[in-house]
């Protein structure tokens, strides 16, 4: 299951130097894939420690953590939606990721020109946010246009249904409120996901800081907070210029770099866990002795749709899974243990797979 966030943010932010560790971050991890797709392409492991704790449990030939891929966003500045700094070009890139990370600046230095003239994180902010509107609403707009008089001619119920539902987002991002903050029916959301809205996927802002706030914060990062928590959004503080550093050391300094800094773990690993949960995603994994591999779902995904993810065979011919509750397996030492202990289940077709669930499936082609 490949998953996207992008990266956005106003020139001088410290998107660049945050997104070059991002692409640095898993190169001394040997066991874990680590590529560059291009150059604005980073794929990163998602941090979690239950990997490893089964690593030590089975001793496997091989290990997989789950993935995920940043891509960097270039050349959004005032007017982009209007093709300023190749604006159209960019904004269409981030159409195809499926969260938005938007870089903050949240500290000054009169060495760093700021490209709106001084710091002010929720103008900031707000440019790039009303840039999505503008974008967003051409899209609905051109859309309007194509079906509305047809709709009403034809009475066509279908057309109707999503004329009222074009006007209803039009309404929205009028009143400058993004997408996402509108409320939709199942039948609205199967309409919008061709429009593929810009303001409708989910955003978490990145609080940029110096190292002397990394711990604390300052008075930029409670003013993010503020706007972030009125539209429901997280907000992760880090200092991009850190986290470059961190990239380039191996898991023991690392950690003893995070301790020195009162940290922890670093901003990144936040980040890429609050991107994870903010898609609704979870982990289950497959043990055995040939390999021990992490892989991603969407919560409310049932057995075999799960087990289509490793390959579709299995969900075509799906007959059971055989089910281990992660704390169960070390609970009771690995597989034998917690079968013995009669905590394996078998979970038919109708089973919502749960994070954490370790799992065989059978299945017959």
């Amino acid at each position: 299951m490949s998953l996207t966030a992008g990266i956005v943010g106003l020139p001088n932010v410290g998107k660049s130097t945050l997104f070059n560790a991002i692409t640095k971050k898993n190169i001394l991890a040997a066991n874990y894939p680590f590529a560059t797709i291009d150059p604005n392409v980073g794929i990163v492991v998602v941090p979690d420690e239950r990997l490893a704790k089964l690593e030590e449990m089975v001793m496997p030939e091989n290990v997989v953590p789950t993935s995920f891929e940043f891509t960097d966003i270039a050349g959004l500045v005032k007017g982009a939606s209007k093709g300023e700094g190749l604006g159209n070009k960019f904004l269409a890139h981030i159409r195809e990721v499926d969260s938005i990370c938007e870089v903050v600046r949240c500290f000054d230095d009169e060495n760093i020109t700021h490209v709106e003239g001084k710091t002010d994180p929720i103008r900031d902010i707000e440019i790039i946010n009303l840039e999505l509107i503008f974008s967003d609403l051409e899209v609905v707009d051109k859309r309007l246009n194509s079906i509305e008089k047809k709709a009403v001619a034809t009475k066509d119920k279908e057309a109707l249904f999503e004329v009222e539902l074009l006007k209803k987002i039009k309404g929205a991002l009028l009143e400058n409120k993004p997408a996402r903050h509108l409320e939709y029916s199942a039948d609205e959301e199967r309409v919008m996901k061709s429009y593929n809205l810009l303001t409708k996927k989910p955003m978490i802002y990145m609080a940029n800081v110096k190292e002397v706030d990394i711990v604390n914060g300052n008075s930029y990062v409670e003013l993010v907070r503020e706007y972030a928590k009125k539209e429901n959004s997280e907000v992760i503080m880090l200092c991009a210029k850190t986290e470059s550093e961190l990239s380039e050391l191996n898991e023991e300094d690392k950690m003893l770099f995070l301790e020195e800094l009162g940290l922890k773990e670093s901003g990144l690993d936040k980040l890429i866990r609050a991107t994870y949960s903010l898609l609704g995603l979870a982990t289950y994994f497959t043990a055995g002795p040939k390999e021990v591999k992490a892989w991603t779902f969407r919560k409310g995904m049932k057995a075999p749709e799960c087990a289509g993810i490793i390959h579709s065979d299995f969900e075509r011919g799906f007959i059971r899974a055989e089910v281990i509750s992660y704390e169960d397996y070390v609970k009771y030492n690995g597989e034998k243990g917690a079968k013995e202990a009669g905590k394996m289940r078998l979970e038919g077709k109708e089973y919502l797979m749960q994070d954490g669930d370790i799992c065989l499936f059978r299945f017959n082609v």
